[in-house]
């Protein structure tokens, strides 16, 4: 047991992102059947989706679960109203200021966790009272800090200054990156992209296969000018640096990202449109697994990468 597990009342200090069009209830009660903390991804959803999802991952698992909540969501405050209806007991916010809905979740018995990039931002999350941060390397999938500081750079600054318990995220999918991130000062690991390519997991198989495909360099920092965006070097990543050779204004970029991008790519299966959002470490993913599988090895991993490094000390 340790601060995390003992916060979320789980078995291992292992969280699944919340991710757009991948983190329905399948994968998150799978993992959080298998002891670690699933992750609902209400940023894809619809706030009567989500509602749907949240009631039948409760049919699913009887063991804790949360929902990750963007702050910049349209319908903000409905979706926070279903929260509070369904009694969720976790919420993960990310993309806002966490004092405009922490003192609220807070009165209503409810973890709050928010995610942010930077020790700056880590500073302002406990002000706001939060229960616990990931802190998130550049390194991770999808939107990210301007300030491209890496999981392995940012964890032991964060950890210096903030005394609430701190998940690591952004370059994490097996044993030996958990016990790296604990060694750095984390209290847990937050996991993204692994889990992504998982059975469980609700993208499209040909986004599934994309992920296995990506190798070392293969995905890139981009729409810095938008919100910053990891991304795999499909034909629209290379639209995009096409169109910044003709020093495009954010309104051109905006066009062209359109509408929709994320769910063509990574639900609907448009590899070569789409907007295919993921992590660096996909170059350590070749295979899909069960949640449940993932979550093992990586525990078994973590022990064997602990008792080596013992060994040396």
């Amino acid at each position: 047991m340790n601060t995390i597990t003992t916060l979320f009342n789980i078995k291992y200090p292992i969280i699944q992102a919340g991710m757009v069009w991948v983190s329905g209830y399948k994968l998150a009660s799978a993992v959080s059947n298998a002891g670690g903390l699933g992750l609902i991804g209400a940023g894809s959803m619809y706030p009567e989706v989500l509602r749907e999802h949240i009631q039948k991952c409760k049919k699913a698992t009887s063991k804790p679960f949360g929902v990750n909540i963007p702050m910049l969501y349209p319908n903000i405050e409905e979706i926070m109203q279903i929260i509070v209806d369904e009694k969720v007991k976790i919420v993960f916010t990310s993309a806002g200021n966490p004092m405009t809905w922490t003192p609220y979740l807070k009165e209503n018995g409810i973890t709050v966790v928010h995610v942010v990039s930077s020790t700056k931002f880590a500073l302002k999350a406990q002000q706001a009272g939060v229960d616990a941060i990931v802190a998130e390397g550049f390194e991770a999938g999808g939107h990210n800090g301007r300030d491209e500081t890496t999981t392995f750079t940012l964890i032991p600054m964060v950890k210096e200054q903030i005394k609430i318990p701190i998940i690591a995220a952004g370059g994490i999918a097996n044993g030996n990156g958990m016990l790296a991130a604990m060694i750095l000062g984390a209290d847990g690991v937050q996991v993204g992209s692994r889990f992504a390519a998982s059975i469980e997991s609700s993208a499209h198989e040909n986004f599934k296969q994309e992920i296995l495909n990506t190798k070392e360099g293969g995905t890139q920092l981009t729409l810095k000018e938008l919100t910053p965006v990891r991304l795999i070097k499909n034909k629209f990543f290379e639209d995009i640096q096409e169109l910044y050779t003709q020093c495009p204004t954010k309104e051109d970029l905006s066009k062209l990202l359109g509408r929709a991008r994320a769910k063509k790519g990574i639900f609907e299966g448009d590899i070569t449109e789409g907007e295919l959002e993921i992590g660096q470490i996909a170059g350590l993913i070749h295979e899909i697994k069960s949640a449940a599988s993932i979550v093992s090895d990586m525990m078994e991993e973590y022990q064997l990468a602990k008792k080596a490094v013992a060994h040396f000390l």
